[in-house]
């Protein structure tokens, strides 16, 4: 293997980890901690409601523990892309995610394109770590709670249909689960329709810069992912972007959508 090569299995394999934070948050449908749990040490800047970060992340909590008790879980085409810096796709795979409440996912490769390399060094890892964060010590870590992050409003603005918060999430601590950047609320029904950012903790000397887009969605009156996008630059002009598409939820049903249902889908994509 030559000096490039091995410099690109380097820096894919820390692709996958520079997408950690985002990963996490896949890992239960905006998945937060207790409101018991909150402490009160947020900015006090108000909004024209007279509502503080404090005040909206405690909304925030408290609607989502409802809504996480009505979703006892869902089915989903993903498909997950690499692009290189001239917009070739080097890999994409699609894959169905059956979720299961509390905490439980299956995922069923579909189809498989492009480098064998990116597939297992990133898509695969990517997998495992949402399976590992499901549930347990690692679920708590990530949690977009005051626990692991100081909030303040920095404005509002409006996404589509809806009115929405801008927060400032500062983690209290570098941690590879969570993250450094914004948050977009929804005023109705303090749901997360869009964070961006970048992971708390350096990755890498290898890595200059990594940074995270998730825009969600309303399927059936919850707020669940529709696109993901990661862009990693590294040394020596490496840059690589991970895109991960949401379709065709299926919520609440006994069962995911059936193999043949899922060929029909997936056949009308391409």
């Amino acid at each position: 293997m030559t000096v490039r090569q091995q410099r690109l299995v380097r820096f894919l394999a820390l692709l996958a980890f520079a997408t950690l934070p985002a990963v996490t948050l896949l890992a239960r449908p905006q998945a937060f901690v207790d409101p018991g749990l909150i402490s009160s040490d947020s900015a006090t800047f108000r909004t024209a409601k007279n509502l503080t970060g404090h005040d909206v992340i405690q909304r925030m909590i408290e609607r989502n523990r409802t809504r996480d008790q009505q979703l006892l879980g869902y089915s989903v085409l993903r498909t997950y892309e690499v692009r290189a810096p001239d917009g070739r796709v080097s890999a994409r795979d699609v894959i169905r995610v059956d979720y299961r409440a509390p905490g439980t996912f299956e995922f069923h490769k579909i189809s498989e394109h492009g480098s064998w390399m990116i597939r297992r060094l990133v898509f695969d890892r990517l997998l495992q770590s949402e399976q590992e964060t499901a549930a347990g010590l690692a679920r708590l870590q990530a949690a977009i709670s005051e626990e692991n992050y100081l909030f303040s409003i920095i404005g509002e603005a409006t996404l589509g249909s809806d009115h929405c918060y801008v927060l400032k999430a500062q983690p209290k601590r570098p941690d590879k689960y969570l993250f450094d950047g914004e948050l977009w609320i929804t005023a109705g029904d303090y749901a997360i329709a869009k964070m961006s950012g970048r992971p708390a903790k350096a990755l890498s000397f290898w890595i200059d810069d990594a940074n995270f887009v998730r825009e969600y969605q309303r399927v059936d009156g919850f707020w669940l992912p529709i696109r993901d996008q990661t862009v990693v630059e590294g040394k020596v002009n490496e840059k690589r972007v991970l895109r991960v598409e949401h379709q065709h939820y299926v919520i609440n049903a006994a069962h995911g959508n059936s193999a043949e249902e899922v060929r029909l889908l997936v056949s009308g994509r391409n």
